[in-house]
């Protein structure tokens, strides 16, 4: 199989989706909380022109269990 970006950029936001999950189900487990508590940032960029009007959110929510799932998502790739 042919590596590049693409495929390891997919690799990653799989990582990502699986440690979320994971921090998730996790989240009522007392003992691990700083690993499942969410880091929060938003972007919401907007624009008005009177005619034209535009707005854009983005809402990222990072834990070290998603962090955690990113590398192991780029170590399979590098076993590839």
């Amino acid at each position: 199989m042919k590596k590049n970006g693409w495929i390891l950029l997919i690799f990653i936001i799989f990582g990502l989706l699986a440690g979320a999950l994971v921090a998730r189900w996790l989240a009522p487990v007392q003992g691990i909380s700083f690993l499942t508590k969410p880091i929060e940032a938003s972007w919401s960029p907007a624009i008005d022109l009177y005619v034209l009007s535009f707005n854009l959110s983005l809402h990222l929510q990072f834990s070290l269990f998603s962090l955690i799932g990113a590398i192991i998502a780029i170590w399979l790739y590098r076993k590839m």
